[in-house]
């Protein structure tokens, strides 16, 4: 046990282990039930933004129903989306932006999502949380997808000392080894979710309470 309690690289693959284990309780975060197919790896992951998972897994399982390729989805209304996939948060805009995703896919991709991240941040309304994440799940590929649960909890650990999440996937990529890249999300959002919460954290559950700098928190079980 270090002196004081921090996550470093030379704890980082006990950790990993641990969170491994742990997560194993919990349903896998609802865009990994989607990771079959890029496409829908990518569609979900847009949905998914600022949306509870239960929402965002009812919504996304409507809208498959309609249409699994971005000529399908492309020849459904716009209003026809916004019904499929009420009420994911902002679904009137982010049934305009399927469209322009499925419009820029068909006109520049011949109809299949790019296996890169420099082309999927080519594509409107497709930030690097969303590219990151279909390059780890649909395409097998190294990459550092950071939502809100990884930049909180790998600030939280001392592991990286970040402001923004792009700030935190900058310090990840430099700092966490090659071969987490690509878990290192699915282990952070089920762990984020379920024990680690953003305000009032499980820390008397943690399994990971020895290593952990409690940066930010000022209240916890």
């Amino acid at each position: 046990m270090p002196l004081t309690p921090m996550v470093t690289n030379r704890t980082i693959a006990s950790v990993i282990r641990v969170l491994e284990r742990t997560v194993r309780q919990w349903d896998e975060p609802v865009v990994g039930r989607y990771k079959a197919d890029p496409f829908t790896t990518l569609i979900s992951c847009l949905l998914s933004l600022r949306t509870k998972d239960a929402t965002t897994h009812a919504a996304s399982e409507r809208l498959f129903r309609l249409a699994r390729t971005p000529q399908q989805l492309l020849a459904r209304s716009l209003p026809t989306i916004e019904r499929a996939i009420y009420p994911v948060g902002f679904y009137k805009t982010k049934a305009r932006t399927l469209h322009t995703v499925c419009r820029t896919l068909l006109e520049r991709f011949g109809g299949r999502v790019p296996a890169t991240l420099e082309d999927l941040l080519t594509i409107k309304g497709v930030g690097r949380k969303t590219a990151n994440l279909v390059i780890t799940l649909a395409f097998k590929q190294d990459g550092i997808c950071v939502d809100t649960h990884v930049h909180r909890i790998s600030n939280r650990w001392g592991y990286v000392r970040t402001a923004t999440p792009e700030q935190t996937e900058r310090a990840l990529r430099a700092r966490l080894p090659r071969r987490y890249w690509q878990r290192y999300n699915d282990l952070l959002v089920s762990f984020g979710q379920h024990l680690c919460h953003p305000t009032s954290p499980w820390c008397s559950r943690c399994p990971l309470a020895r290593w952990c700098a409690k940066r930010g928190v000022t209240h916890h079980r």
